[in-house]
């Protein structure tokens, strides 16, 4: 009875994370909101690389240091609009 009941519960959970997807309409295609924000990401993260150099700040592991800017600016931009 009690793993019936938890079985029922743990199905409910996991279906409460369909009611809200958010998407963009872009020339008729739906592309999912993170789609988007990891392209903004992409494009904020190659304007610090030219900040970067153009002020001749060297870093130390570039290809450590790129991919996690990006990631930090991704998961930024869905906190920020898409709570």
């Amino acid at each position: 009875m009690i793993a019936r009941v938890s079985l029922v519960f743990m199905a409910a959970l996991s279906l409460q994370s369909c009611a809200r997807v958010p998407t963009f309409d872009v020339m008729g295609s739906l592309f999912p909101a993170w789609l988007v924000c990891l392209a903004a990401a992409i494009l904020l993260t190659v304007a610090v690389r030219w900040l970067l150099m153009r002020l001749r700040i060297p870093l130390v592991f570039p290809v450590v240091i790129y991919p996690s800017l990006t990631a930090l600016v991704t998961f930024a931009l869905w906190l920020a609009f898409f709570r």
